[in-house]
């Protein structure tokens, strides 16, 4: 166990790390924090904590510089008291409510928004939706005879395509046909519409190009919700970190980035609300100098992974702040729909 003076010496290193990516030393420690104590001191406290495992020289007469334990033993405090103990991150929900309306498809814009608010790499699970119904249709008219199909799910997913339309078909035509289909189809499985659309055609209820595009979406849907998904965006905002500046680092990196299967793979492990791997901890030696965060979204059966995946020197505290933050969001999003 660490002593309150090793611990607060060991966190005011982390910070400033975590700030400069420079090896920290302990006239710096002196100068920038109010320890209280000299810096012969200080010293010998970070002599102690590079014994017990704590620190890392990473040359001779260089600073220090906190190791993986180090983080660990960080992260652990931060998560011991819950999302509860993390204040909503406000200016993450409103980027999140930005591109939700830009977008229209949450998990897109949830992979956006953590990529924006933490200038990190961001990933989005979301599982395979075998029972995924049907929640609305709608025909948005557009200039020069076409029209906005757009459909939307129970579990908030939403796919649109751009039809060419009968130039009879006015805002008023394509608005009851809007109503018709979603009176006729909301509710049902994606499977199910799949089947319906033959009988529905030969009721007269849209024209042919309208029930293709409907067909198209449904096809669309339905393999997306057989097997789990999952949305990066960002993989290069690791060039901007010095420890990524090494070339073939940073192609192992956004080679991981790639494949949806190796991070389908990684992330499915994580089952609690909050989960911080570090390091090795990851298990795949082309990240091994990261960390990753997830946290859990959704409701009843239905759960979904955020994360965000960078340096290990990363803002510990400010990330999982963003994370649980946009993890509510998604989650009332998500019980909205289903109410």
């Amino acid at each position: 166990m660490l002593d309150e003076r090793k611990r607060q010496i060991l966190d005011f290193i982390i910070q400033d790390y975590v700030d400069t990516a420079v090896p920290v030393g302990s006239r710096t420690i002196t100068r920038k924090y109010n320890v209280g104590v000299s810096p012969a001191t200080i010293r010998n406290e970070m002599s102690d904590l590079e014994a017990l495992g704590y620190l890392e020289q990473p040359h001779v007469s260089a600073g220090r510089v906190p190791s993986v334990k180090a983080y660990r033993l960080y992260v652990d405090d931060l998560i011991a008291g819950g999302a509860e103990s993390f204040p909503r991150d406000e200016e993450a929900r409103d980027c999140f409510s930005r591109f939700l309306v830009q977008q229209e498809d949450a998990a897109q814009s949830a992979a956006q928004a953590l990529c924006e608010r933490t200038r990190m790499t961001s990933l989005v699970m979301m599982p395979s939706q075998p029972g995924m119904r049907i929640a609305t249709l709608q025909l948005v008219p557009m200039p020069r005879g076409a029209a906005l199909l757009v459909m939307v799910t129970d579990s908030g997913m939403v796919r649109d395509t751009v039809l060419h339309v009968s130039s009879r078909l006015d805002p008023d035509a394509l608005y009851a046909i809007s109503r018709s289909m979603t009176e006729a189809f909301s509710g049902q499985s994606v499977q199910t519409v799949q089947r319906m659309l033959a009988a529905y055609a030969s009721q007269g209820g849209a024209e042919q190009r309208v029930l293709d595009g409907v067909r198209t979406l449904a096809d669309q849907m339905a393999r997306q919700a057989s097997e789990d998904t999952v949305f990066v965006d960002g993989a290069h905002n690791i060039l901007n970190f010095p420890e990524y500046a090494d070339v073939q680092k940073a192609r192992a990196f956004l080679s991981v980035m790639e494949s949806r299967k190796r991070l389908l793979d990684l992330i499915r492990e994580d089952s609690s609300f909050i989960t911080v791997r570090i390091g090795d901890e990851l298990s795949l030696p082309e990240i091994s100098d990261c960390s990753l965060i997830t946290v859990r979204f959704g409701v009843g059966d239905y759960h979904g992974l955020l994360g965000v995946i960078g340096p290990a020197r990363m803002p510990y505290r400010q990330t999982i702040r963003t994370l649980t933050t946009i993890s509510r969001s998604m989650t009332e999003l998500f019980s909205a729909q289903q109410a």
